[in-house]
């Protein structure tokens, strides 16, 4: 029987180290409520990213709503997003009483096409909701300027950015805030969990109350709020993982550049190019099956599928055409982003993945070639 190949794997620290890490945790039964470890996975993580505010949560979704609902934006207003996305990106929005517009992305790394951008906007638009898809960061210079010249918010989903950098920055450090996913299948984990990363100090305290079901102290609760801490249990996971993080990279950039060796040049089979001044996470291995490669992208799916190998259609089906939003929106409107959907599957990509197995999954892939 042929060794299983899942879409991801998490990372861990050895078992010893997560041990070692939440011994202390016996003694003070401070298990969540931003306790020790708390504090302390927050204090690195604004090292490492360079910035000054690094709020955690309990998953990145509700880093996401969390954000969008501080900065007080206007009930209804219309948020400038992208369908090429996870459900969470889209469903944090419309949770924050807030109005999706759907731009298109562009065909070459399937971030928005901020080409398209001014042309959404309206006197109802409040705010841009760009996405750092697979790791490759959106054009973060056309943006600000678009952002800067309507006077509108930009909130990151970087849910697939955290370890990446642009232009020596990291990916938290541009638009109004950042949010990161710290899911058990990120490329830093802290089992579930999440970020938001952001320099307004008027921020701080209220992200932390409302996280908090809104409460400032026990007597004064200013914010209808939610339960969305981070437990200790998760950020001494997060305190581990962050420090073999660099290796965790190094490795997936192997694995990946394996992948390319097979797949580049290959008649049919369109990679993502590597971004010039983006110094890239890994995060994930998209690829798209055109017509000329003589299988779709269901057959190779399939194909992989017989032969124990997890893929993913990732991102599909686009949020524009989610039965929750039935009539809401025209898909034609984002044609690119259709078409990438239709076509594109997540090969599996982590960092302990084999260079045997890599091979195995290339060889079942180019068999599928007619």
């Amino acid at each position: 029987m042929k060794k299983t190949i899942n879409v991801t794997r998490s990372s861990m620290p050895s078992y010893e180290e997560y041990c070692e890490e939440i011994k202390e945790l016996w003694d003070s039964r401070w298990l969540t409520n931003m306790g020790a470890k708390h504090q302390q996975l927050q204090s690195e993580l604004e090292k490492k990213l360079s910035v000054p505010h690094v709020t955690l949560y309990t998953n990145g979704h509700l880093a996401l709503e969390a954000v969008l609902q501080a900065m007080n934006l206007p009930a209804g207003g219309e948020v400038i997003t992208t369908p090429f996305t996870f459900a969470s990106t889209t469903h944090a929005i419309v949770r924050s009483g807030l109005t999706p517009v759907f731009c298109d992305v562009n065909d070459i790394d399937y971030t928005m096409d901020v080409t398209k951008i001014e042309k959404l906007i309206t006197p109802k638009t409040v705010a841009i909701v760009p996405v750092h898809v697979y790791g490759n960061i959106c054009d973060v210079d056309a943006i600000q300027q678009i952002a800067e010249a309507h006077g509108l918010k930009v909130v990151y989903d970087a849910a697939h950015a955290f370890g990446a950098f642009y232009r020596d920055q990291s990916a938290a450090c541009f638009g109004d805030a950042s949010m990161f996913s710290f899911h058990a299948t990120k490329v830093f984990n802290t089992i579930e969990g999440g970020a938001v990363c952001y320099h307004d100090d008027t921020l701080v305290k209220k992200l932390d109350d409302q996280k908090n079901f809104g409460m400032s102290n026990a007597e004064y609760i200013p914010y209808v709020g939610y339960n969305a801490k981070m437990n200790e249990f998760q950020a001494a996971m997060g305190i581990c993982n962050l420090r073999h993080l660099d290796a965790e990279i190094a490795k997936r950039k192997a694995v990946v550049a394996q992948y390319r060796s097979h797949l580049s040049g290959i008649k049919g089979i369109r990679l993502c190019p590597e971004q010039p001044e983006v110094i890239s996470n890994y995060a994930y291995f998209p690829v798209v099956f055109e017509e000329a490669f003589g299988a779709d992208r269901d057959a190779v799916c399939a194909a992989l599928g017989a032969e124990g190998v997890g893929a993913r259609k990732y991102f599909y089906p686009l949020t524009n055409t989610f039965d929750c939003f039935h009539g809401a929106y025209d898909v034609n409107q984002t044609p690119v982003a259709l078409q990438i959907s239709e076509r594109v599957l997540t090969l599996p990509l982590y960092a302990d993945l084999s260079m045997e197995d890599v091979d195995r999954i290339c060889d079942v892939i180019l068999r599928c070639q007619k």
